[in-house]
C-alpha cells in the first residue's frame, strides 16, 4: 500500500468522506484514516440513529393521538431492543456502503489512530504515511463534568448502546441533545426528569422558541428540574441519587449527561505540528478551512463553528473543489445555515434570533409572527401548539430569520431556507400563494 499522498483526511465521518471522495474524483491520490466505524458521530451515535428513535416515538404518540380520528386504539407493549437491532442493522448497512464507495472512489481507507509526527507526517499503527495536504476531521465526543460519582452517568453515545429502556431516566443538560433524548424517551414511555442549570431549553435560539418548547415539555409530562446544579451521582441499592446542591433526586436506573460536546484534539500529535489550538480545543480556520500551518486544514465539528452534519459535508466538497479542481474562490458561507431540532415538537431554524438582529440592526428590524393549533392536534387530547416568528430588516423588509417550533417544522424549514437565503423579501411571501390547509402557509400569510 502506497504511503504518500496528495490528501489524507484523518476522520472517517461526514467531513472526512466528503472532502476525500471529492478529491478523488479530480484524480487526487487520497487516504482516510479512522479508527472506528466510518460514518462518524452522525451515522453511528448521532443524527441516524436519533432519527429512528425519533421515529418510533412520532409511531407512539401517533397511538395516543388515533381516538381522536376515532380509531379504538390500544398500545399493549413497545419493544425497545426490537427497535434497537432493527436500527443497528440500518447503521451496519450504511457502514458497509461507505467501505464500497470508498474502494469505488479510490480512496485508500486506513483503519488505526493518526498521530502527527511532524506537519507532513502521521503514523497509524507503526506505519508513517506523508502528504502533500492534511484535514483534521475528528469531530467530538460527548463532554462528561468532573464531578463524584460521574461515571454512573452515560452519554448519548450510551444512550445508543441501551438495550433496554430506562424506566426512571434524569437528563442532565438544556442543549439540543438533551431535548431531543428527554422527547423520546418521554414519548416512548419512560419517566423522565430533566434537570437545567437556568429556567428555560435552548437558550442561544430564539426566545420565542426557548418559551414554546419548555411549555410543550412540561405539557407532556416531562419533569423539569429548573436552577438546578449537580454536585454529584451516587448508588443506592439498585438506582442512582443525583446530589443537587438544594438536596437530592433519587430513584433514576439511567442518567444521562448531554451538556455538550469536547472537540477531538487532545490526542493527535498536533503539538508536533504547530497548530493553533483555543483554550476550548477547537482549531480556529480561516474562510478557506485553512489552520495557521499552510499546508493542514479542518472542517467539520472540530473547528467549533456550526457543527451540523451537511456543514461539515459542504465544507469538505467544497475545500477538494479549491484545492484539486482550481476553483480558488470556492468555500463555505456560514451565513443562513438551517438547522432542526428534533425535539417534541420539532423545531426548524435559520438566521439570527430575534434579539441577535436587534442587536446587529436596531430599530430597522420587524419581527411577524404566528401563534396556533395545527389541524391535526385539533382532534387530539395532545395538543401542543405551533409558533412561527419571521424577522426582516430595512424598508424593503428583507427577510433574515425564520423560526418555527410545532408539527411538521422540521420539514416545512429547508424550502423557506433557499428562499432567505436567495434574498427573498416578506413582499416576495406574501405574494406567493398559499398552500391550504397547511402549517407552512402561516409563513406567506403573516400580518
Amino acid at each position: 500500500m502506497a504511503t504518500h499522498f496528495d490528501l489524507i483526511a484523518i476522520g472517517g465521518g461526514s467531513g472526512g468522506l466528503s472532502v476525500v471522495q471529492r478529491a478523488a474524483s479530480y484524480g487526487a491520490q487520497t487516504a482516510l484514516v479512522e479508527y472506528d466505524r466510518l460514518g462518524g458521530t452522525c451515522v453511528n451515535r448521532g443524527c441516524v440513529p436519533k432519527k429512528v428513535m425519533w421515529y418510533g416515538a412520532s409511531v407512539a404518540q401517533t397511538i395516543a393521538d388515533a381516538p381522536g380520528y376515532g380509531f379504538e386504539v390500544e398500545q399493549k407493549h413497545f419493544n425497545w431492543s426490537a427497535l434497537v437491532n432493527k436500527r443497528e442493522q440500518y447503521i451496519h448497512n450504511i457502514n458497509n456502503w461507505y467501505n464500497g464507495y470508498l474502494g469505488d472512489a479510490g480512496v485508500t481507507a486506513i483503519n488505526g489512530h493518526a498521530r502527527f509526527i511532524n506537519a507532513k507526517t502521521i503514523e497509524v499503527n507503526n506505519t508513517r504515511y506523508t502528504a502533500d495536504k492534511f484535514v483534521i476531521a475528528t469531530g467530538g465526543r460527548p463532554t462528561v463534568p468532573a464531578v463524584p460519582g460521574h461515571e454512573l452517568g452515560i452519554t448519548s453515545d450510551g444512550f445508543f448502546e441501551l438495550n433496554e429502556q430506562p424506566k426512571r431516566v434524569a437528563v442532565i443538560g438544556a442543549g439540543y441533545i438533551a431535548v431531543e433524548l428527554s422527547g423520546m424517551l418521554n414519548a416512548l414511555g419512560s419517566d423522565v426528569v430533566q434537570i437545567i442549570r437556568k429556567n428555560h431549553f435552548l437558550r442561544n435560539f430564539d426566545h420565542m422558541i426557548s418559551e414554546s418548547l419548555t411549555e410543550s415539555m412540561k405539557a407532556s409530562g416531562i419533569t423539569i428540574e429548573a436552577n438546578t446544579q449537580v454536585k454529584a451521582l451516587q448508588k443506592t441499592g439498585d438506582t442512582i441519587t443525583i446530589i443537587t446542591e438544594e438536596g437530592s433526586l433519587t430513584g433514576f436506573d439511567t442518567v444521562i449527561w448531554a451538556i455538550g460536546r469536547t472537540p477531538q484534539t487532545d490526542d493527535l500529535g498536533l503539538e508536533t505540528t504547530g497548530v493553533d489550538i483555543d483554550e476550548s480545543g477547537y482549531i480556529p480556520v480561516g474562510s478557506y478551512q485553512e489552520t495557521n500551518i499552510p499546508n493542514i486544514y479542518a472542517i467539520g465539528d472540530i473547528i467549533g463553528k456550526a457543527e451540523l452534519t451537511p456543514v461539515a459535508i459542504a465544507a469538505g466538497r467544497r475545500l477538494a473543489d479549491r484545492l484539486f479542481d482550481g476553483q480558488t474562490e470556492r468555500k463555505l458561507d456560514y451565513e443562513d445555515i438551517p438547522s432542526v431540532v428534533f425535539s417534541h415538537p420539532p423545531i426548524g431554524t435559520v438566521g439570527p434570533s430575534e434579539t441577535e438582529a436587534r442587536q446587529a440592526y436596531g430599530q430597522a428590524v420587524k419581527v411577524y409572527e404566528s401563534r396556533f393549533t395545527p389541524m391535526y392536534n385539533a382532534f387530539t387530547e395532545h395538543s401542543p401548539e405551533t409558533r412561527m416568528k419571521l424577522i426582516v430588516n430595512g424598508p424593503d423588509e428583507h427577510i433574515i430569520g425564520c423560526h418555527i417550533i410545532g408539527l411538521n417544522a422540521d420539514e416545512i424549514l429547508q424550502g423557506f431556507a433557499v428562499a432567505i437565503r436567495m434574498g427573498a423579501t416578506k413582499r416576495d411571501f406574501d405574494d406567493t400563494v398559499a398552500i391550504h390547509p397547511s402549517s407552512a402557509e402561516e409563513l406567506v400569510t403573516m400580518r
